[in-house]
């Protein structure tokens, strides 16, 4: 019986196996473990270069705007008060293609309004 098994495996197979592993590892690295980095790596820039005024969607769902910036975190500004999130909770940008005008006359408002609080 154990004749038929050393018949059945043809003299070169064990390379041919460690060559096509090596090819899917390969294939793994390229399709899907560097573009994985590329993406964590883009993240952290963008959460690292975020300044005071932006406006912020985080994981949650929760719209703001950075109203500190700190070295562990960042205080967000809502329509409810200002909340304290970690770095990592940002997730994205609200930009001016998703704002428009409006993001520009509300922070127009927004500087008005804060610098006639700090007259008073």
């Amino acid at each position: 019986m154990l004749t038929l098994f050393l018949q059945a495996q043809p003299q070169g197979s064990s390379s041919m196996m460690l060559i096509m592993m090596g090819v899917m590892f390969v294939g793994f690295y390229f399709l899907m473990i560097r573009p994985q980095m590329r993406k964590q790596k883009q993240e952290k820039n963008f959460q690292e270069n975020l300044k005071v005024g932006t406006r912020v969607v985080l994981t949650s769902g929760l719209h703001g705007r950075i109203a500190q910036v700190q070295d562990d975190g960042f205080v967000i500004e809502t329509l409810s008060g200002k909340l304290k999130f970690e770095k990592a909770a940002v997730s994205r940008e609200m930009t001016e293609s998703r704002f428009g005008d409006k993001s520009k006359t509300a922070d127009k408002a927004d500087k008005k309004e804060t610098e006639t609080e700090e007259k008073k």
